[in-house]
């Protein structure tokens, strides 16, 4: 319950949150009675976010939304409930700016459902989730590095993570979910790669600017303490010195 409000004091924590990945115009899709856009003031570079749910259409399609219009399209547990999940996560692709990030939350099949399918806590769940086995006890498991390998080369896997830091295994089964603390979840972070790094496969396009004077200055620095080091110890190489401290 309230799982996107659970996730926000983690993720106000990580600065890429809150430099990289909720930055712009973001769709929060299946958001609703919880969505991201009650948190939008937290995280500074957001400009707007879109709620997409039942009343604007299937969440498989996002019919109406054009190609690359979003800079970040975000969805906390809503890929468990749709009939296709692989086009449904295409189409979210599909409407994210090059360089933008879809961050997607899922629950994870052995910390919710833990071994019984159809889920017994939630019975509108089609697909059960895990970041990756070689076989799962259920017969509609997605494993999302497989899913993310559908997706092509405009898709790079930047962060994927069993959200299992307030999970109590101590615990005979139970929805844990209807605590204020547990989330149960695996979250999942994909960039859009752009054209030209596509074609470079993969390999990032950096800038040929140079810094600022100061900037250069003390990364310089750095580089010419590491060189002052290396002369300074010829004769004595790293990781040999095994005398007494």
């Amino acid at each position: 319950m309230r799982e996107c409000s659970k996730s926000i004091m983690r993720r106000l924590a990580d600065p890429n949150f809150i430099n990289r990945y909720f930055k712009g115009h973001g769709l929060d899709i299946g958001g609703k009675p919880d969505p991201l856009s009650l948190y939008a003031e937290l995280f500074c570079q957001v400009q707007s976010i879109r709620t997409w749910d039942w009343d604007d259409g299937d969440a498989q399609q996002l019919a109406g939304v054009q190609d690359a219009v979003y800079d970040f399209v975000h969805s906390s547990h809503c890929l468990e409930h749709i009939v296709d999940p692989i086009e449904g996560i295409n189409n979210w692709l599909r409407v994210l700016k090059p360089d933008g990030y879809l961050i997607i939350t899922v629950p994870d099949e052995d910390l919710y459902e833990q071994g019984v399918f159809p889920s017994t806590y939630n019975l509108d769940h089609k697909w059960t989730f895990t970041i990756f086995k070689h076989q799962s006890w259920s017969a509609r498991s997605i494993n999302l590095i497989e899913m993310v390998k559908t997706l092509g080369p405009a898709a790079e896997l930047v962060r994927l993570e069993q959200l299992s830091s307030t999970y109590r295994f101590s615990l005979p089964r139970s929805d844990q979910t209807r605590t204020p603390i547990a989330e149960c979840g695996i979250e999942m972070v994909i960039r859009k790669r752009p054209l030209h790094e596509i074609e470079a496969h993969g390999r990032w396009q950096r800038t040929a600017e140079q810094p600022p004077r100061e900037l250069r200055i003390h990364l310089n620095q750095y580089k010419n303490d590491q060189m002052t080091l290396r002369k300074a110890n010829v004769d004595n190489p790293p990781f040999t010195d095994e005398g007494d401290i």
